[in-house]
C-alpha cells in the first residue's frame, strides 16, 4: 500500500485526485477507499483505506484508518496504520498505532499501543521511535 511511485514518491497512485471532503452534518457506515485526501468532519463507522488522512475537531471514526499521511484533531475508535501519524493536541485514539513516524502533541488522549509498521510482519517488540512535539526524538 505504501510504495514508491515511479517518481521516487510515497503514495498509493500517481494519479492526483481531489479530496473527499465529509462534513460534520454527515454519518457513513460502510468503507471508504480512496487515492486522495479524506477530510472527515463528522462520523464514519467503518475503515478508511486513503493516500491521506485528515480526521477534524469534530470528526468521528468507529474503525481502521490506512494511510501514508494521517492527522488526527479528532475522535478514532480503531487501529491506525501510516507511514507518518500525528495525533493533535485535541486527539482522541482508542487502539494500537502502527506507524513509521509518530508525532503526539501534548494533550492528546491514546489508550492503546504504539508500534513500527514493521512490528506487523515480525513477531517480538521492536523498538519504539517517537517524535515529541518539542523536537527531542526519544528512542526505547
Amino acid at each position: 500500500m505504501f510504495s514508491k511511485s515511479k517518481d521516487g514518491k510515497a503514495g498509493r497512485k500517481d494519479k492526483p485526485c481531489a479530496p473527499t471532503i465529509i462534513g460534520e452534518d454527515m454519518t457513513i457506515t460502510g468503507a471508504i477507499d480512496s487515492d486522495g485526501e479524506v477530510m472527515l468532519d463528522g462520523r464514519v463507522d467503518g475503515e478508511i483505506a486513503s493516500g491521506r488522512i485528515n480526521i477534524g475537531r469534530t470528526g468521528k471514526i468507529a474503525g481502521s484508518l490506512s494511510a501514508e499521511q494521517i492527522v488526527v484533531h479528532g475522535t478514532v475508535d480503531g487501529q491506525i496504520r501510516g507511514g507518518e501519524v500525528t495525533l493533535s493536541n485535541t486527539a482522541t485514539v482508542t487502539g494500537d498505532i502502527y506507524h513509521e513516524t509518530l508525532i503526539v502533541e501534548p494533550g492528546a488522549k491514546l489508550d492503546g499501543q504504539c508500534r513500527p509498521l514493521t512490528a506487523l510482519d515480525e513477531e517480538g517488540a521492536p523498538a519504539l521511535n517517537l517524535v515529541v512535539s518539542d523536537g527531542i526524538s526519544a528512542k526505547s
